[in-house]
């Protein structure tokens, strides 16, 4: 997987991946022009947007339903350092469950690869490349 990230102008950035682009951009109070998500709203929408598929998923394949799913993602900003902390996912399903059926789509969500990356600290290597084309670690 890869996605690249293109300076645009004051703090906007055009992120590409594959043959799709997002712009990222911050508020007018930070500088920015709100012309798109921030990093932390990127970050609380893959997370949902993760959650979502798996909880469509389920209910799908049970014949439960598929249209409707509801995530909201919400996450305290703390600090130092700076990072997100205490994030909660709610997902409302459009029917109805069973507690069988409540249970697994419990379990579904729990599945979703972002959730379980944040859950399992990653390694992140930082690799500067300062106006060379062969990148040096940091």
């Amino acid at each position: 997987m890869e996605v690249k990230v293109t300076h645009i102008d004051q703090v906007k950035f055009a992120i590409q991946a594959g043959s799709h682009t997002v712009i990222c951009d911050q508020p007018v109070e930070n500088g920015g022009q709100d012309a798109g998500m921030t990093p932390p709203d990127l970050l609380l929408a893959s997370l949902g947007s993760c959650a979502a598929f798996y909880a469509v998923q389920y209910l799908k394949t049970r014949n439960l339903g598929e249209k409707g799913v509801e995530v909201t993602v919400t996450a305290e900003k703390i600090k130092p350092p700076a990072r997100l902390t205490n994030f909660i996912i709610r997902v409302s399903a459009p029917v109805e469950l069973s507690p069988e059926h409540t249970e697994g789509l419990n379990r579904a969500v729990h599945a979703c690869l972002v959730h379980n990356t944040l859950l399992h600290t990653p390694q992140i290597s930082i690799e500067l490349a300062l106006g060379a084309a062969d990148p040096m670690p940091a």
